[in-house]
């Protein structure tokens, strides 16, 4: 069966392994999103200090930048984003455990299928 007719077939009617490359490309892109976000915390919340205190017409404290960008509605949403990423991430990660699992149980019924037609003779 060609690649083009797998993808094709109903997720359900898919072999394993070809579930579990498409799942496991899914965690791999979601995990990389996630960590950049992780990454990139600091510099973003530097980032956002810096344009407080450019902004601002009167000197502010380092300290008080900091603790305005992270109350920002901004600051807000980028943690959202960043633990929506991490939580998809570890969804298709446990996806990609259940397949594993579906596999070593589809090999476990075709051994012991084995053995027992080896035992009926």
């Amino acid at each position: 069966m060609s690649a083009a007719a797998i993808k094709e077939l109903p997720e359900r009617e898919q072999p394993i392994a070809e579930r579990f490359r498409i799942v496991a490309l899914q965690y791999c892109d979601a995990d990389a999103a996630a960590s950049l976000m992780e990454e990139l915390k600091t510099t973003t919340l530097e980032k956002m200090k810096s344009q407080i205190i450019a902004d601002s017409s009167e000197p502010i404290a380092e300290n008080r930048a900091e603790r305005m960008a992270k109350s920002s509605a901004e600051w807000t949403q980028y943690i959202k984003d960043m633990c929506a990423h991490r939580a998809k991430a570890t969804k298709l990660k446990l996806q990609l455990e259940y397949l594993r699992m579906l596999d070593k149980k589809e090999d476990r019924e075709a051994w012991a299928h084995r053995t027992e037609q080896r035992m009926s003779r």
